[in-house]
């Protein structure tokens, strides 16, 4: 049984590599992860990721790949190299782009994810781009293609983690963004939930960003969030 802490991803969403290693200093045994995505992987690079493998903390790369089959088995196994514990690639690439994202995966303990539909997305927006029927059908089929690719698990909102557990049964590792603790405002966040209603649908765990790493105490703003997941595991 995970506890809290090791439930909780907090993302490094801030603009430098000194900033990135502020917060990781003043969040010091709160997190059982940091999130490095798109904006802070472009500013640090690979340096980064291992300057904070090397301090020992456990890194989720947020880089959401999605290109030919063999282009994302390259960069998931350079991911790998680095030390990091998860990794992520887009399910909407396909069962033959996941397959070899997984065939890519050296036996160094990092975890491969497949991102269903965005937290931003609606059906509306995911009409825009040729995706018919609602969000829950899309992370469904999604969800359903990146378990038959043997993925480790999926990312996923909130509101769809009770159907992913329903279609791909337990074992498979659900990690939820879109968290927003109570009192929080949801921002373009379009399917959030609080940390309580995250676990309690069946999340494995959750990324939290802007309600700590904004906050005046991002320390005291992820005790409060390890509270509700206290209360909601």
């Amino acid at each position: 049984m995970l506890s809290a802490r090791e439930r909780l991803i907090v993302a490094l969403d801030v603009p430098t590599p000194a900033e990135a290693t502020t917060l990781v200093d003043r969040l010091a045994g709160l997190a059982g992860m940091f999130k490095v995505g798109s904006q802070l992987f472009t500013a640090g690079g690979p340096d980064l990721v291992r300057a904070l493998v090397a301090r020992g903390e456990k890194v989720f790369l947020d880089l959401k790949y999605h290109d030919i089959p063999n282009t994302v088995a390259a960069a998931v196994s350079a991911a790998c190299r680095l030390g990091v514990s998860l990794v992520d690639v887009h399910a909407l690439g396909g069962k033959a782009m996941m397959e070899a994202a997984v065939g890519a995966m050296p036996a160094m303990g990092t975890r491969l994810l497949a991102v269903t539909v965005l937290t931003s997305h609606d059906a509306a927006s995911l009409g825009e781009v040729g995706v018919g029927g609602d969000v829950a059908d899309a992370v469904r089929r999604l969800a359903l293609l990146a378990h038959a690719a043997e993925v480790d698990g999926v990312v996923a909102s909130p509101q769809e983690v009770a159907l992913i557990r329903e279609a791909c049964g337990a074992d498979l590792l659900v990690v939820t963004p879109g968290i927003r603790p109570a009192q929080s405002r949801l921002a373009d966040q379009a399917r959030a939930a609080t940390p309580a209603a995250a676990l309690k649908a069946g999340a494995d765990m959750l990324v939290v960003g802007r309600p700590v790493i904004e906050a005046p105490d991002p320390a005291a703003a992820a005790r409060a969030v390890l509270r509700e997941m206290d209360g909601g595991a």
